[in-house]
């Protein structure tokens, strides 16, 4: 049988501010009701279905973060507070404004048409804005309660809304909704986050899946190391002005050991397998992740056409190259059955999307029994697009796979020793990452590179105040948790102007906001330079969250069948 090495990648970057701890954005929320709570109930649904789901740290500390929130009740949370605010008490301007401002981003043939109560809102809000700005001032208190309502319920896992309860009672109430109604919502949210972490768990103790790490914040560790090896698959990549980032090995030395123990305090041991942030992969890193005691990483197919030619195959795992310390197994994904999960299979019927997997994973067994088939890919950001979230896809593939009997699923660690004696040695490590398999998301363009600039001089000023000796070992802490915070490859994906305005805004200032942070931990002056914006975007609200990793080769969607 061919095995099927499914990998789920679940991040989303820190959020929260680093002064007030309020969350800017509600994406851990959303997202943890509506995606990390389906693909946990898919696989329930599905035991004999076998993948490594991987989670960043950070993430998981933001879901921990609310789970305290909803527990105490004491709001960081925009959107939280509003559902929890007693209907006697009036929205301030500024909630309003974040409701009308927010309250609307999802996919909306998806997310929004499909619920008359929801789409009335919306068109409310754009009939008023298109007489007179002034106008949305008419709007009551019931309004924005009933919007903050339907935010959440929209972000709902499809999974809850099949297992009956609050939120399909609220769904077909649909309106009006009073301040019992949202608290009962509010109740079942902390039910569903204070069960997510321990869900994945169990699934994990069970031997159905394996669980894998990143490290903590999510940094660009080649780039890290050393900004040069980005012209390993670019030459003419423009770089910074910094020669490099100070200390770069001992700072991702660090992300990496903080990954790990967040790993094993949050699920009862360390972590066999490492997904890097971005697939992104170099030499200098790889050897990290050797000797951190990692047994497979992984990256994309673009990284290992750039190491070892156009005709390498990500059907047999490979063998670091020779100089690498211990023994560890490298995986690369194959490009075409991922992008179709993540990019194409959206606008097909579910049972077709599934069929036609199957008949391409088919094929690759009928190539040879024993390949591998790696499909890695983000497991939070593709299914607003599918209809019902994605289930009827899960549904019909999952179940195709746990009928097959010629393609078997297995998590990374199990392919790893199943597939040992198959390995192929890698000649060199080419740096790269899974998107084009190069490091252009995350450098080379002017607003990037002044990003890196802007990083350095910080972390300069950091390591002349620690090394001063003179902060105390609390102070010294924090200083290197935000340090950790601004070291995040979130900041330099979102830069630049093929992402939307208002996606660019909002992590160029949290960005920036970071850095000012770590500089009043220093007790530093902070620069006037990081009172401006880097980057300004430019392209549409559809753009930012996934990109693929080359230019679609996919067959059109067939007609007919649901």
């Amino acid at each position: 049988m061919a095995d099927l090495a499914l990998l789920w990648h679940m991040h989303q970057p820190d959020y929260r501010h680093p002064e007030t701890g309020q969350f800017v954005l509600p994406w851990v929320l959303l997202h943890a009701l509506k995606d990390y709570t389906d693909m946990a109930g898919h696989l329930e649904r599905h035991p004999g279905v076998h993948c490594t789901v991987n989670f960043v740290p950070v993430l998981l500390e933001q879901i921990e973060d609310y789970c305290a929130q909803l527990h105490n009740r004491q709001w960081r949370d925009t959107l939280l507070r509003i559902l929890d605010a007693p209907s006697s008490q009036a929205l301030s301007e500024a909630d309003r404004a974040w409701l009308l401002d927010n309250a609307f981003h999802c996919n909306a043939p998806t997310m929004l048409e499909p619920f008359a109560p929801y789409r009335r809102l919306r068109d409310l809000a754009n009939l008023l804005r298109e007489q007179d700005g002034d106008a949305l001032h008419y709007l009551a208190d019931h309004y924005f309660t009933d919007l903050a309502t339907w935010y959440l319920l929209a972000w709902s896992g499809e999974t809850l809304r099949r297992a009956g309860g609050v939120i399909p009672e609220l769904m077909a109430k649909g309106s009006e909704f009073d301040q019992q109604d949202r608290q009962a919502l509010l109740g079942e949210v902390t039910r569903i986050l204070g069960d997510l972490i321990p869900r994945y768990r169990a699934l994990a103790e069970s031997g159905q899946i394996e669980l894998s790490c990143t490290p903590s914040h999510h940094p660009l560790a080649p780039l890290l190391l050393d900004f040069h090896v980005a012209r390993e698959a670019m030459p003419e990549c423009s770089l910074p002005s910094s020669p490099d980032y100070p200390g770069g090995r001992s700072r991702v030395a660090a992300q990496l050991d903080a990954g790990r123990s967040s790993h094993q305090r949050r699920f009862g041991k360390p972590p066999s397998g490492l997904w890097p942030a971005e697939g992104a992969l170099s030499t200098a890193f790889l050897k990290q992740i050797a000797e951190a005691g990692f047994v497979w990483t992984a990256s994309g197919q673009g990284v290992l056409r750039h190491s070892a030619g156009d005709a390498a195959d990500v059907g047999v795992p490979w063998q670091a190259p020779e100089g690498t310390p211990a023994d560890i197994t490298l995986f690369f994904r194959n490009e075409s059955l991922s992008d179709q999960i993540g990019f194409e299979y959206a606008k097909w019927h579910g049972r077709d999307a599934a069929e036609h997997f199957m008949h391409e994973a088919n094929a690759l067994h009928e190539q040879d029994p024993r390949n591998l088939i790696p499909v890695f890919l983000d497991g939070e950001n593709a299914w607003e697009y599918y209809p019902y979230n994605g289930w009827y896809f899960f549904s019909n593939l999952y179940t195709a796979l746990e009928q097959s009997d010629t393609i078997r699923t297995v998590t990374l660690s199990q392919a790893a020793a199943a597939h040992r004696d198959r390995r192929v040695r890698l000649p060199r490590l080419t740096a790269g990452s899974w998107v084009f398999g190069t490091l252009s998301t995350w450098i080379g363009s002017p607003d990037k590179n002044r990003a890196w600039e802007l990083l350095c001089t910080a972390k300069q000023c950091a390591d002349r105040v620690l090394d001063s000796g003179r902060l105390s070992a609390e102070r010294r802490a924090q200083v290197l948790q935000c340090l950790s915070g601004c070291e995040s490859s979130d900041w330099f994906w979102w830069l630049g102007d093929y992402n939307s305005p208002h996606s660019v805004a909002s992590f160029d200032l949290l960005f920036r906001d970071n850095l000012k942070a770590l500089y009043r931990l220093l007790e530093l002056p902070v620069p006037a330079s990081l009172e401006h914006p880097i980057s300004h975007g430019g392209a549409s609200d559809s753009a930012g969250t996934m990109r693929r990793a080359v230019a679609p080769e996919i067959p059109e969607a067939p007609e007919g069948g649901p």
